[in-house]
C-alpha cells in the first residue's frame, strides 16, 4: 500500500515556450461509449484524461474549482493522433 502523500498518476510538465495550444471546447456527447485510457494526477487543480471510443479519441480537461468542475474537451482525432498529442501534453509540448 502507498502512503497517501505519494502520487500514482503522472503530472503534466511545465509548458514549453513553443508549445502547441490546444483548442478547448464545450463537451460533446457524440460518442456513446468512451473509456479513459490515461489520466493525470488529481492532486493538481487541472486534471487531463485521454478518452477513446468508436475509433476516435480526444483529451478532456477538468478544472477542479471550489464552486464545482469546469470540463472542456479537444476535438476528435484518430486514436494515433490523440495519443501523440497526449504525449505532447504530458511533456509540456502541448497545452
Amino acid at each position: 500500500m502507498f502512503p497517501l502523500d505519494e502520487c500514482l498518476s503522472p503530472h503534466v510538465a511545465m509548458a514549453q515556450r513553443d508549445h502547441v495550444r490546444l483548442d478547448w471546447r464545450e463537451p460533446q456527447r457524440a460518442l456513446e461509449r468512451v473509456q479513459s485510457r490515461g489520466w493525470t494526477c488529481a492532486c493538481r487543480a487541472t486534471v487531463y484524461e485521454l478518452c477513446e471510443g468508436g475509433g476516435q479519441a480526444f483529451i478532456r480537461r477538468t478544472l477542479q474549482l471550489e464552486t464545482g468542475h469546469q470540463i472542456h474537451e479537444t476535438h476528435r482525432w484518430s486514436i494515433t493522433e490523440a495519443r501523440a498529442t497526449w504525449t505532447g501534453l504530458l511533456s509540456g509540448r502541448a497545452r
